[in-house]
């Protein structure tokens, strides 16, 4: 590989995982498509040996994958009843009110700021995907439409005042320039204002074998050791940090400016990184030997498919997530296996998955099928959906859990 690492510049060769072609996992196709040429990317992911930052090429511009979005985050019960938690928590402890501004990069259909709105705190969300931004709207969340960065954050302020509380959940990842992006937020930022900041913590993907989240949208895989430097690097600092069950594992960590002496360090974020250290992701051989898990966990799934089927089993899955999409094309899972999925979303029933073709189906077709097995593919959420769907119990039906390892409940 000849690129250059997205943060600081080193020659990337180290490979951590390749997961082989992949479409865009969020390319969702419509029956009329399914004749059509599909475009494929390798999904070959590499850790920089000298900022240890995990990282996928750039295949496609942000403006590609997602100027017009299939995600929308209001869709999960238990991940609405986080923000609420959050928004609440928050408030409390920046003691915001209604002279203060809480902005939000990639703020969706206003999954987030809806909570902040209800209590009069104002708020504006920067959104690059204008149909889920019009959905914002429709709330009434005040919404812009573009791709942050520097130049962005400098136009925001030209209008509006700057950030008293700036939130950046599960975007991080998803940005390709993430230099310009946390320049922007040390921009947008109040010399008083503090960032939040959630992503999925690599520790978590290495040590719980989920190889799923890698997909074309997610450009980064972010540990609090890669990220401190980068926002180091961009004269911002770290001062605490939070653990989230969210998204498989997740962390939330709290940033201002150096500037800023009012905030002091906590422990949790040394006692964060020294587990990260401990687990050696400071050192390349710990990227070296996580592939061979990945391809373990492929035969297993294999292995369970294709004996269910040859005992004329019928496999159905729940949900149509871009991690679902990862594992599915990694292995070589099609309608041949999976009768079907089912999404709540309407922006994706009546779809069919991008490279497998499995078609995307409203839930109640699941009462309807009666099927042996139900593979959850957010298993994340497996909580959730283990209670909603508890009903396939009564012809004998059984959860399929495929990562961190094949396990039927």
């Amino acid at each position: 590989m000849s690129s250059k690492c997205r943060f600081c510049q080193t020659p990337l060769s180290q490979t951590f995982v390749d997961l082989g072609m992949s479409p865009l996992a969020n390319s969702y196709l419509k029956f009329e498509s399914l004749s059509s040429a599909e475009k494929f990317y390798p999904l070959h992911t590499y850790v920089c040996s000298s900022c240890y930052l995990v990282q996928l090429e750039e295949f496609e511009s942000p403006t590609h994958i997602f100027g017009d979005y299939a995600y929308f985050s209001s869709f999960s019960d238990s991940w609405l009843k986080h923000c609420e938690n959050y928004a609440n928590k928050i408030v409390r402890e920046l003691s915001l009110d209604q002279g203060s501004k809480v902005v939000e990069i990639a703020s969706n259909d206003g999954y987030l700021l809806q909570y902040f709105q209800r209590q009069a705190i104002p708020v504006l969300g920067i959104e690059p995907a204008a149909n889920v931004a019009e959905v914002a709207r429709e709330k009434g969340v005040n919404t812009r439409v573009c791709f942050f960065g520097k130049d962005e954050a400098q136009r925001v302020l030209a209008n509006e005042s700057g950030a008293d509380l700036l939130i950046a959940n599960n975007v991080l990842a998803h940005v390709p320039d993430i230099n310009d992006f946390v320049a922007g937020m040390k921009t947008i930022l109040k010399p008083t204002g503090v960032i939040t900041v959630e992503f999925p913590h690599l520790l978590n993907l290495i040590n719980y074998n989920q190889f799923d989240t890698i997909y074309h949208e997610h450009f980064s895989y972010l540990s609090l050791f890669t990220v401190e430097q980068i926002f180091d690097h961009h004269g911002l600092r770290i001062f605490d940090v939070d653990e989230l069950r969210t998204h498989g594992g997740s962390l939330r960590i709290y940033a201002c400016h150096h500037e800023n002496q009012h905030r002091l360090q906590e422990e949790k974020v040394i006692q964060v990184k020294q587990r990260e250290l401990d687990k050696g992701l400071d050192k390349t051989a710990t990227y070296n030997a996580f592939s061979e898990q990945v391809k373990e966990t492929k035969r297993k799934i294999l292995d369970f498919a294709i004996k269910a089927k040859r005992k004329s089993k019928k496999i159905v899955a729940y949900g149509a997530p871009a991690k679902g999409n990862t594992l599915l094309n990694y292995c070589g899972i099609r309608s041949d296996f999976i009768d079907f999925t089912v999404d709540r979303s309407v922006y994706k029933q009546g779809l069919y998955l991008p490279g497998t073709h499995i078609p995307i189906l409203e839930p109640e077709k699941i009462r309807e099928a009666k099927p042996d097995y139900l593979m959850i593919l957010p298993w994340n959420l497996q909580e959730e959906i283990i209670s909603q769907m508890s009903y396939i119990r009564e012809w004998g039906g059984q959860f399929v859990i495929p990562i961190p390892q094949l396990e039927i409940k």
